[in-house]
């Protein structure tokens, strides 16, 4: 089906990018992504494939908008505060582009209904900040042979890195699961805001790389953010 002539002028950048042009937009409209997480790393990610007009973007999380998230988690809003992340998410999009389909699963994914949700994307993209609920998404997908980006962030700094089905594997990432104690919670060290923006922000252009066919995707290597220095660092596992 050929792009619309709203569709045209709404994605005239992209169709007049080397790369990408109209095969590619009709690819990122064909195609469904999960989003795990509508928090720091969750918000940039969604409004940047909201925007680019990936055709079905589904949002998980079970948590509420608080005061304290708005710091950093920039598709909610004031008048969200109490309201669930999921549907606050769901309706930035709805603002940003009518043209994407949302699907809202208010829940925490856990090892019982992972594979369920999952096995509806094309890919997916996990921005929570629970190593176990990262490993669980992490294990969903390399079931189901979905790609997977994924991302974490704390205090200054920032990680992402993508994994393809067949290649490297969480496990390889992280073959000790580390102690709780030496991961605190950004409720405990905090977080800068930005951190999250630029993270978020790399986990969407990840995605588009993979649903376009474009470039070298971040597979098997591991992309440190240090904010404090402004440096990136790259790390093969």
């Amino acid at each position: 089906m050929s792009l619309s002539p709203d569709e045209t002028r709404r994605y005239a950048r992209h169709l007049v990018l080397k790369d990408v042009g109209g095969a590619g937009q009709q690819k990122l409209r064909a195609a469904r992504v999960l989003v795990v997480g509508a928090g720091g790393l969750g918000s940039p990610a969604i409004a940047y494939l909201a925007a680019a007009g990936v055709g079905t973007l589904g949002i998980v999380d079970d948590d509420v908008v608080g005061l304290s998230n708005l710091q950093r988690q920039i598709i909610h809003r004031t008048a969200d505060v109490g309201a669930a992340k999921v549907a606050s998410a769901g309706a930035f999009v709805s603002a940003l582009n009518p043209q994407v389909q949302i699907v809202i699963h208010r829940m925490r994914l856990d090892a019982g209904n992972a594979d369920g949700v999952v096995a509806g994307y094309d890919l997916v993209l996990d921005g929570t900040d629970n190593f176990e609920t990262r490993r669980i998404v992490a294990e969903a997908c390399e079931r189901a042979a979905k790609p997977l980006v994924s991302g974490a962030v704390s205090m200054w700094d920032g990680q992402l890195t993508v994994f393809l089905p067949g290649g490297r594997r969480f496990a390889d990432l992280y073959p000790i699961a580390p102690a709780p104690e030496d991961l605190p919670s950004c409720e405990v060290v905090g977080v800068l805001g930005p951190v999250t923006g630029v993270v978020g922000t790399l986990m969407a252009m990840e995605a588009i790389k993979l649903i376009t066919g474009t470039g070298t995707p971040l597979a098997g290597r591991l992309l440190l953010y240090d904010g404090r220095s402004a440096r990136f660092t790259e790390l093969d596992y």
